[in-house]
């Protein structure tokens, strides 16, 4: 079980869930994600997983592999791909950056395992080098940079320079931007357009890739059968609802709650995927508690080529 150098700071408790091994806060969350959101702060990602492609054929390897265009990535340029299944589901959400002799991944806790060996499968006779190197290098976050990669021997003194925040401020920023997470707003039914990662993490005008074809029919023809909507709940109860909890319209189940974090100015919000037809404007009762929601993916998404009758 992993455990950041950092949790022996004052303060630090301990995270759960799939952000266990690092700090949820170091004492006050709502302080550190004003620091975070000021710039004053960065948040210890050290547990998510790091994969490094080196070799002249990676950008075009990668290309023709994931969703998003790599072939012409320029070095230092920050972008989001995902792999999907032969459906178009998602299987792997992962942050990317090339340095001009590697790409490297950075991807949700425990996973990174899972893409060396589907990207090793694949390697055929391409020039191309596939590495797990999660135990030298760590993750860092920030609004500012987005996500840093640091070597583990220098992520105290790195962070030391910059001041730190648990991932409880980062969650919270993450969910008030809409930004869904790997895991906690997707399940394995999840396809990118019903949670908004059409266009941060796929490129619709690209070549075939693993997936392709759902993505496309969704994008052209059909809607989604679920969307992701922000929800705004009752401040007056003393809890969140939990992870996987119903959301209901009415007495009726339309849905399912991903994360959930208290905002420094919003207060209560959470991410939930519903059904595409629920109403706009209804209110939802979220884990028992009551929300108003707002919405992050357009119901019509998917719907630019309307069949013509007759």
């Amino acid at each position: 079980m992993y455990r950041s150098p950092l949790l022996d700071l004052p303060g630090a408790v301990e995270a759960d869930g799939p952000d266990a091994g690092v700090a949820a806060h170091f004492g006050d969350p709502m302080i550190e994600q004003r620091r975070l959101a000021a710039g004053a702060a960065v948040v210890d990602l050290s547990h998510r997983g790091v994969v490094r492609v080196s070799g002249p054929d990676r950008l075009s390897w990668l290309h023709s592999l994931l969703s998003q265009h790599l072939s012409e990535l320029a070095a230092g340029e920050r972008t989001e791909a995902l792999l999907l299944d032969p459906h178009g589901r998602v299987e792997q959400h992962m942050r990317l950056v090339d340095d001009g002799t590697a790409t490297w991944a950075s991807v949700e806790p425990g996973s990174a395992d899972s893409l060396v060996a589907f990207l090793d499968s694949m390697r055929f006779m391409l020039r191309v080098e596939v590495e797990d190197v999660s135990a030298e290098w760590a993750c860092v976050w920030s609004p500012a940079t987005g996500e840093v990669l640091v070597p583990r021997a220098e992520l105290l003194s790195y962070v030391g320079e910059r001041g730190v925040a648990g991932v409880w401020a980062c969650e919270a920023l993450r969910i008030a931007a809409h930004r869904p997470r790997l895991g906690l707003d997707s399940d394995d039914r999840t396809i990118p357009h019903e949670v908004g990662w059409i266009g941060p993490a796929v490129h619709l005008d690209k070549g075939c890739y693993r997936g392709q074809e759902t993505v496309a029919r969704v994008h052209t023809l059909g809607r989604p059968p679920r969307r992701l909507v922000l929800l705004h709940l009752d401040g007056s109860v003393d809890h969140l609802p939990a992870h996987g909890d119903p959301v209901e319209v009415g007495g009726r189940v339309v849905g399912t709650v991903g994360s959930t974090a208290r905002h420094y100015e919003l207060g209560p919000i959470g991410l939930a995927v519903i059904k595409r037809n629920t109403p706009v404007d209804a209110p939802l009762l979220a884990g028992g508690v009551a929300a108003a929601q707002e919405v992050v993916v357009d119901p019509e998404v998917g719907l630019h080529v309307r069949p013509r009758l007759g």
